[in-house]
């Protein structure tokens, strides 16, 4: 039991008693006033005792019992309040970013790899360590460093500087009043600069944002379409942002109230009305009539009040919101690596069969059918596919989705399609004595092609040919395939490996019958 507590009994039980003995005096002088009534007497000093033996009951149980409850109750509250992040983001949080770890292990560049881990390394350590992340936005000299000299109260970095003086992210901690979590306020560089320095400091200050819990977007007048695109994408994926008008004190009440509303209407839908404030971060001085000069305060108050009920309100929201974005982002951008390497290795699988399909038909001439079934769909290129995707397909299930593709080609036109095609760029191309072998080769390998591709787009949908079905997958690789730049690349490449090797066998073979 605390000092002060038992100090405070033992004084209570003296006062308690001195008055007791008072009181027993008193009622012992009335006690023998009322001896001619026993019965009356005996229940005036059971009264008494009663009244005594309640009071210290009443003392006791009020220090011991309900001041240490209220005191337990307080430690308790205080006990809550350090934040954290909401259980259900933080575990969804770790899941996506275990997931990405499995993710990354299939990636084969080394340097991809690495940088994945390394990120997702970063957002693990955010998840723990919990600070809020404020990131101040906008065009250059739009007053971004200014507004960060305000709200630190101190000078943290150059004002009044031509554009491009910010070149880095610079970051500095604030601690809020009524918030458990540190507030990092980050300046970043300004975007719209002119140069190739300028476009490579634009693209810092994106990704930063892009990292933001709360953003602080900073404009000085209306908002441009080349401010408003970037604020408005930022808000799509989710961005927390408070619009800011800056250097209030060059305009009139009149003119800031237009600027404010104009503001306002620009970005309803996606900001809130009470998200764009108006501030002065770095008003001009004056010169007074003594000759004087007069040095403005800072006028941020209503940023300073938003921002406050804005991260005492949201801010667990917030930076679980963000970490999980952020671990969502990661897993789509290794999701895209991966995709992208899946398909480089399917389309040199592709590649490679549509040149050995060519080859024997060029040398042993089919029908059309025939041509489109052993030739155009090839069923070890499916299953070779499905392999890279991961799944692996036995070569009687690759031959069932070989011949429907197949039925599906020839039901489109694309056969005949394809021939012609095949047939007048190799006219422009070749000697006319070789192009009659050479076109049935040429065109298998522009079929299995378009089959090949198609299947790609299979597998990369988790074996869904989608809404408009495999016939909608074939037409469209068909229209991709027929683009005047890839026939011309195609055809030069079908001569190299196609027709001249066919030329070089009909003149050996005229050649040995002129020696006969």
């Amino acid at each position: 039991m605390p000092l002060s507590r038992i100090v405070t009994l033992i004084v209570g039980l003296i006062v308690i008693l001195a008055m007791s003995l008072w009181l027993i005096d008193s009622l012992s002088r009335l006690y023998w006033q009322l001896s001619y009534s026993p019965l009356l007497g005996n229940l005036l000093l059971l009264l008494l005792v009663v009244l005594i033996g309640g009071l210290v009951a009443a003392f006791v149980y009020y220090v011991l019992v309900l001041q240490g409850g209220e005191k337990r109750s307080r430690q308790g509250r205080k006990r809550v309040t350090p934040a954290q992040i909401p259980a259900a983001k933080s575990d969804a949080a770790s899941s996506t970013i275990q997931a990405v770890r499995q993710q990354v292990s299939q990636i084969q560049d080394e340097v991809a790899r690495q940088a994945l881990l390394s990120r997702s390394r970063e957002i693990e350590v955010n998840l723990a360590r919990g600070e809020i992340q404020v990131v101040v936005f906008g065009t250059g000299s739009a007053g971004k460093t200014s507004l960060v000299n305000a709200i630190m109260g101190r000078m943290v970095g150059q004002v009044n500087a031509p554009m491009g003086t910010t070149t880095a992210g610079e970051t500095y901690c604030l601690r809020l009043k009524g918030l458990e979590r540190k507030i990092l306020i980050t300046d970043t560089p300004g975007i719209l600069e002119a140069g190739v320095a300028g476009t490579e400091r634009e693209q810092l200050a994106r990704e930063l944002a892009t990292a933001a819990d709360l953003l602080l977007f900073v404009v000085d007048n209306d908002l441009r379409r080349s401010e408003y695109e970037p604020l408005r994408g930022l808000a799509e994926i989710g961005k927390r942002s408070l619009l800011i008008l800056n250097k209030t004190d060059l305009y009139t009440d009149e003119n800031k109230e237009v600027i404010l509303a104009r503001l306002r209407e620009r970005v309803r839908g996606f900001i809130a009305t009470n998200d764009v404030v108006a501030i002065a971060a770095n008003p001009q001085s004056a010169q007074l009539e003594t000759g004087e000069l007069y040095e403005p305060e800072p006028d941020i108050v209503p940023l300073l009040r938003r921002m406050a009920a804005v991260l005492r309100a949201e801010g667990e929201d917030l930076v679980a919101d963000n970490i999980l974005l952020q671990s969502l982002r990661l897993g789509e951008e290794a999701r895209k690596l991966i995709d992208a390497q899946r398909r480089r290795q399917a389309d040199k699988i592709v590649e490679r069969f549509q040149w050995i399909g060519a080859g024997v038909v060029s040398v042993t001439p089919l029908p059309v059918v025939d041509l489109l079934a052993t030739a155009a769909v090839n069923a070890q290129m499916v299953v070779e596919i499905g392999r890279v995707y991961g799944c692996e397909l036995n070569m009687e299930r690759g031959r069932e989705l070989a011949l429907s593709l197949a039925k599906t080609i020839a039901s489109l036109g694309i056969v005949k399609g394809a021939i012609q095609l095949v047939s007048t760029a190799l006219q422009l191309n070749v000697a006319t004595f070789v192009i009659g072998r050479a076109i049935q080769g040429v065109t298998a390998a522009y079929l299995t092609r378009i089959a090949g591709k198609s299947f790609i787009e299979y597998f990369r949908h988790d074996q869904d040919w989608g809404d408009g079905g495999m016939t909608e997958v074939v037409q469209r690789q068909f229209q991709m395939n027929r683009r005047d730049e890839f026939i011309k690349a195609f055809i030069q490449e079908a001569i190299a490996k196609v027709v001249k090797p066919l030329q070089d066998k009909i003149e050996a073979v005229e050649q040995d019958e002129e020696v006969h």
